[in-house]
């Protein structure tokens, strides 16, 4: 069995969003609503950990965000987290506990779950990147298909219709993806994989592999 679903893919206990899961199947299934659920979130959040640092913006006061970073709401930004210069949130972004967004990296409608890095020159958007999730320079997430219809997840024994016109891709816990790779509309992979870098990447990619081309995914020995 392909493993997508929440409890294959993530540590709910490693993200401020877990209440955005429950009662959801898949991951993606949260996508339409990250935005919401900030709004909802940010208003309980304790003012002695979180300011409110815009309309709909909430930033730990732990958290470091250089003076050149450019937050829409909504969104949250968790304690210790790190937004460095030039970093460009979009909107309908959480990011996580210690996680850091960096130079020229560019987030929409994502939660990034505690210790991600996407920390030079990343496109993240209509994605769910789980705990210590890693994406290496330059790498991105295809939100789009080119021919803009309905994404569609596709593994060995699945295929699911999303109904979703924009999804990026679902990372697990402590995925490595390596610099200048492209995530196609609707990836998924497990925890622990790891991603050749230069690599094109579509489907679903089973937990503790190595993706080193589409038709070479070996096991973690």
């Amino acid at each position: 069995m392909d493993q997508i679903t929440i409890k294959d893919l993530y540590n709910l206990e490693e993200t401020i969003a877990g209440e955005l899961f429950a009662g959801k199947t898949y991951p993606w299934e949260v996508l339409p609503e990250i935005g919401a659920f900030i709004v909802k979130l940010g208003n309980t959040l304790d003012p002695q950990e979180y300011e409110k640092a815009g309309e709909n913006i909430w930033i730990a006061r732990s958290a470091k965000v250089a003076p050149t970073a450019s937050i829409t709401g909504p969104a949250i930004i968790g304690k210790e987290a790190e937004i460095r210069q030039g970093a460009f949130i979009r909107g309908n972004a959480i990011v996580g506990e210690g996680a850091v967004v960096g130079n020229s990296t560019e987030l929409k409608n994502v939660v990034l779950f505690n210790k991600v890095q996407v920390p030079h020159y990343n496109y993240v958007g209509d994605s769910i990147l789980g705990y210590r999730a890693h994406m290496g320079a330059g790498s991105i997430t295809s939100n789009v298909k080119s021919d803009k219809t309905l994404v569609v997840v596709k593994g060995k024994e699945t295929k699911i219709e999303t109904g979703l016109k924009k999804f990026g891709a679902m990372l697990g816990d402590q995925v490595e993806v390596g610099c200048n790779s492209v995530l196609n509309p609707g990836t998924v992979i497990g925890p622990r994989s790891n991603i050749y870098p230069l690599s094109s990447v579509r489907g679903v990619i089973p937990a503790d592999h190595i993706f080193k081309a589409q038709d070479r995914i070996v096991e973690k020995q």
